[in-house]
């Protein structure tokens, strides 16, 4: 049986000043929709500036919230498909 082999991008995009970094991330699925979140780091004024540190912080976080809305998303195509209500999909 031959399987076929699926790829999906993920983007992630910063913005940062001195105390904050947002972060933006968005996969585009093969069937041509989007799925974006959000995240974002502070930085406390007593902590040393450290750029990378807070795109991981803020890039993590929206990956993460990236991940639910993908599990929300793949649990109402089931329950669509099923005709009933499903179990939710934990992490």
């Amino acid at each position: 049986m031959m399987h076929t082999t699926v790829g999906w991008h993920i983007e992630l995009e910063f913005m940062e000043d001195d105390q904050q970094t947002r972060a933006v991330a968005m996969v585009r699925l093969p069937d041509g929709s989007e799925v974006r979140a959000r995240g974002h780091a502070n930085r406390h004024h007593t902590d040393s500036n450290q750029p990378r540190v807070g795109e991981e912080i803020a890039g993590a976080r929206a990956l993460n919230e990236l991940a639910m809305q993908m599990l929300t998303k793949a649990h109402g195509e089931i329950d669509d498909a099923s005709g009933r209500i499903s179990h939710p999909i934990h992490v």
